[in-house]
């Protein structure tokens, strides 16, 4: 049997050929850029970006979108779902945190990111009442593995979305209707109030336009007389919404507190682990609740830390090491800053750090004392290499 007769019967195939398809006719193309490999390296996975704020519009009374225009002429491709990580210098201090980003990647022109209050959020309070347009921020380039893989996930979706937790499938729905790509979604849409939640008038009027989008929306703490769905996503709820959920893949998104909630309600109704993709979500809230926090270790004690080579600096025990260091001015690279990316590996050359479940270091890393400070605490006096 001849080798193209071969790779027809693969399962998937027909599905690859199909997106291919999809991509010559509306990506972009690049056969006029022969001969300048590196330069196009260099546009397609930058270090680093620089963008002007050329927009700011309100979402919500607790959200914005912040639009944002490249000042180097390019903006590199990214997939549907995938985020960027601003950086910011607030009161003499640098810091950065990662932001899916909201617009389709069909739209090259800019990035839109999609920000809302987090109480006592140190970046969040800075970039939704302070940031005016005009104003010019770094970040790295898209990243993340949040995004659709047709080979593998499939055509019929759900995403299950919390809060801001919207912003990476915004950015998948605007796609799949802009471009009218072959795919079937459900978005569950929970929210605790219907006046806050984010992208209602366009995600209604995409699901009324589009019959492969249907959207349904949840509220936690409804007013009186709200007559849609209430509540939480619970198994239940899910079961009456999405019939088939157990033959489909599911994305889940949302606050900390949505993940355990949520993969709990899924297993009840027979979703396999497997079929569920989740986001990464940052540092937990109250790390001294994590399972495996050392007995007894008080949520505020304060530890030394030595940068070899550099100075001393102090850190407390319930905050990531990463805020400590940059704090005291010492900025490392970083891009999820959920332990996922590794960006941000550190040697850690002798005390303790906690580190939560779902940190993925490398078992090469363990073995040889890396740790990511960005998910990493403090609970004794240590010594890192940069």
């Amino acid at each position: 049997m001849a080798l193209k007769d071969v790779m027809h019967d693969i399962e998937g195939y027909q599905d690859i050929q199909k997106e291919i398809e999809v991509v010559r006719r509306y990506g972009p193309d690049y056969t006029t850029q022969k001969g300048r490999v590196q330069q196009i390296i260099n546009m397609l996975h930058p270090k680093t970006l620089r963008f002007t704020v050329s927009e700011i519009r309100e979402e919500t009374t607790s959200t914005k979108t912040l639009r944002l225009i490249s000042e180097m002429d390019h903006l590199p491709p990214f997939q549907a779902g995938q985020y960027i990580n601003l950086c910011v210098e607030i009161g003499g201090i640098k810091t950065s945190r990662p932001y899916s980003i909201s617009s389709p990647p069909n739209q090259t022109a800019y990035y839109d990111i999609t920000v809302r209050t987090v109480p006592n959020g140190f970046v969040s309070e800075y970039l939704l009442h302070d940031v005016q347009p005009g104003v010019v921020f770094e970040s790295t380039g898209p990243s993340g593995n949040f995004y659709h893989n047709p080979l593998f996930h499939g055509d019929d979706l759900v995403f299950l979305a919390g809060g801001s937790g919207i912003t990476p499938f915004m950015s998948m729905i605007r796609e799949i209707t802009d471009k009218g790509l072959p795919r079937h979604i459900h978005l569950v849409y929970g929210s605790q109030h219907p006046e806050d939640v984010i992208f209602h008038t366009e995600l209604s009027e995409r699901a009324r336009m589009h019959e492969n989008i249907t959207y349904s929306l949840v509220i936690s703490d409804p007013h009186r007389g709200y007559h849609g769905h209430t509540g939480f996503l619970t198994a239940d709820l899910l079961e009456d919404l999405v019939p088939d959920i157990s033959t489909k893949m599911v994305y889940l998104c949302g606050p900390e507190l949505m993940y355990p909630f949520c993969l709990r309600e899924l297993k009840k109704i027979g979703v396999p682990r497997k079929r569920i993709r989740t986001e990464v979500f940052g540092p937990p809230k109250d790390v001294t609740a994590e399972p495996g926090w050392p007995e007894g270790m008080r949520s505020k004690a304060r530890f030394k830390v030595t940068v070899r080579g550099r100075k001393t600096i102090a850190a407390q025990a319930n905050e990531p090491l990463m805020i400590a260091l940059e704090r005291a001015g010492i900025v490392i690279p970083a891009s999820c800053r959920s332990g996922e990316c590794s960006l941000c590996r550190t040697r850690l050359v002798s005390g303790r750090v906690f580190q939560p479940s779902g940190v993925k270091i490398r078992r090469s890393d363990a073995q040889y004392g890396y740790i990511h400070p960005c998910m990493a605490y403090p609970i004794s006096d240590i010594e890192i290499v940069l």
